[in-house]
């Protein structure tokens, strides 16, 4: 009896599966990677942290909303700490000027809003505010107060409306909520 067929043929169909998880698009890999942070960020902690770099990362329980984002990109395979890093050392003038920072700093600017914004719009990902949101969309938003806030859309949606969850941290962990149109929404991304 050859077993060499059915051997074969169950190294090709596990190939195949994990392929097929690395073949899907950046979006759905995003919203999945975003989702895992529920339950595990349980606190929202903006505190200014010297981190590794590249791969830098606050503990992973606590975080700001630009740390969902960045913990799902760096899922992904994109490490935004350093991409931002680096293309803030390129053009420091083009970023927000906000903090009074005269130099590119790569222990927070990944993990401000702003800066996000301005990082996916000179990638040329953004899209219109209108547009249909799709799991693994970066959504920014302006809340009442004035601040920023950043979330990606979730790959389900909410139950009786036509509108997907968001996975974001606004003050109390990781969660995924029914917020896409809860505040103002200022920037939209797909990656």
């Amino acid at each position: 009896m050859n077993r060499k067929g059915p051997v074969i043929a169950l190294l090709a169909t596990a190939l195949w599966a994990g392929g097929a998880i690395a073949d899907l698009p950046a979006g759905p890999r995003l919203a999945r990677a975003a989702a895992r942070q529920v339950g595990v960020t349980t606190l929202y902690d903006p505190s200014y942290v010297r981190l590794a770099y590249p791969n830098g990362d606050v503990p992973i329980e606590r975080g700001v909303c630009a740390d969902v984002v960045v913990r799902a990109f760096r899922a992904i395979g994109v490490d935004l700490q350093v991409e931002v890093h680096e293309d803030m050392r390129k053009d420091f003038r083009a970023y927000p000027r906000h903090w009074g920072l005269r130099a590119p700093d790569s222990n927070i600017d990944h993990r401000r809003v702003p800066n996000l914004m301005k990082y996916f719009e000179r990638k040329n990902r953004h899209l219109p505010l209108d547009g249909a949101y799709q799991p693994g969309d970066v959504v920014a938003f302006r809340l009442p107060q004035g601040l920023y806030h950043i979330g990606i859309v979730a790959e389900d949606r909410v139950p009786g409306v036509d509108r997907p969850y968001v996975i974001h941290n606004i003050g109390a962990g990781t969660r995924k909520e029914d917020v896409l149109r809860a505040f103002e929404i200022i920037g939209h991304y797909r990656w």
